[in-house]
């Protein structure tokens, strides 16, 4: 079996040699003969998706497709097309008809990363597939078979989330015929120094730079560390050192600089309770202004209120108002006119700086809270009480 490990080990081109990395690659190999559905869990980050591609290179179907699938990359109205295909016609814009994952992988693998996020619809015609393999094309009543073996993968807690009603019982049951869990990079210890070496040889041939190297103490300090994102954290950490550092073997004093958290990162922590509440409020708040910001009708009716409130203590709109109110009585209609049209002036540049007032609070909120996060969109998303999609939208819009 050693052999069987160190020839995967060089042919996947991964290093490790902690107790748990060794165990889970020895439970895929002896799964991988076999079609039995294979659950792997672990938090994000921990290298989840090479278990699926080592099954599968190793098993009979290695010759058929393997095709990997983020569940929650894919919007939720399209998932089902994408999965099991859809006939033309079935809904605006099929213009033609599609095969889905599971017909073109016949006889091959499906890898259903984030299986989690499955839509509860989707999820009972996942169940059906790995009852009978059948399954029925969007807009088609037509019965079809398929014949692939699914391995999903996911880094949240699936029993909690049947305990929440958010993913099927009978589903978890199903494929969780066998759970192969990929263990977090804190429990590895051993294996960090070794994956700092690849991560820094693999950056230093691809850019044409000499590889950093660590001290003894340096070396210490990394294996100490959490890396509460895993071996991703770990690569993006070597190759930032790569980069930055000038010197090409680094002590535990240019190590630790890179671990001291930012100002923004240390406000977050340092903050009390008051803080903390008060952020859940704007937390909810921001949810709420999410949703109007794109009726643009309700958010100028918002202002105009606003506007109306603050007339009682400005003695500019208290006269101004009175003005209006003399202007009516004296049949006026070009007075009116002109002070309605200041009227509009001064509305529409309190709904400009409203605006942007929102746009940098918005920016300010989804900044904080991926910082709280950090950085994972999942967690930030929750905080936040949107969905994971609408945050990367956010992302991308802001630059963040």
């Amino acid at each position: 079996m050693e052999n069987n490990i160190l020839k995967l080990k060089q042919r996947f081109n991964i290093v490790g040699n902690s107790h748990l990395f060794i165990r889970a690659l020895n439970k895929a190999l002896r799964v991988a003969n076999t079609d039995i559905s294979i659950l792997v869990t672990g938090e994000s980050g921990t290298g989840k998706d090479i278990i699926p591609k080592i099954i599968h290179e190793n098993s009979m179907r290695k010759h058929g497709k393997f095709i990997a699938v983020n569940c929650g990359a894919i919007p939720e109205g399209t998932i089902d097309s994408e999965l099991f295909g859809h006939e033309k016609g079935a809904f605006t814009g099929a213009i033609n008809s599609r095969s889905g994952y599971f017909e073109v992988a016949n006889n091959g693998t499906i890898f259903l990363d984030e299986i989690g996020d499955l839509p509860l619809q989707t999820q009972v015609r996942l169940l059906r597939v790995l009852e009978n393999g059948e399954f029925i094309k969007v807009g088609s009543s037509k019965v079809e078979k398929t014949n692939v073996r699914i391995i999903a993968a996911t880094n949240l807690n699936l029993l909690e989330s049947v305990k929440k009603n958010k993913f099927r019982e009978d589903l978890y049951y199903r494929i969780n015929t066998v759970e192969i869990e990929m263990p977090p990079l804190r429990s590895r210890k051993e294996d960090i120094h070794l994956m700092f070496r690849k991560f820094a040889s693999d950056f230093s041939d691809k850019n044409k730079i000499p590889p950093v190297k660590l001290t003894e103490k340096a070396i210490a300090i990394i294996e100490n560390h959490n890396w509460p994102g895993n071996i991703r954290q770990l690569k993006n950490f070597t190759e930032k050192l790569s980069i930055i550092e000038e010197k090409r073997l680094l002590s535990e004093t240019d190590v630790s600089f890179h671990f001291k958290p930012n100002k923004a990162s240390a406000s977050l922590i340092t903050r009390n309770d008051d803080e903390k509440a008060q952020f859940s409020e704007r937390e909810i708040l921001y949810k709420i202004l999410f949703d109007l910001k794109n009726d643009l009708n309700d958010l100028k009716q918002i202002t105009q209120d606003l506007i109306q409130e603050k007339a009682g203590n400005d003695n500019f709109h208290v006269n101004h108002a009175e003005r209006i109110q003399r202007v009516f009585d004296q049949n006026n209609p070009l007075e009116i006119r002109k002070i309605e049209e200041k009227k509009s002036e001064i509305i529409t540049q309190d709904i400009i700086e409203e605006n942007l007032s929102l746009q940098d609070n918005e920016y300010e909120i989804i900044q904080k809270a991926l910082e709280k996060n950090e950085g994972k969109r999942k967690k930030a998303a929750k905080a936040l009480g949107i969905s994971e999609r609408t945050l990367y939208r956010k992302i991308k819009q802001y630059d963040l």
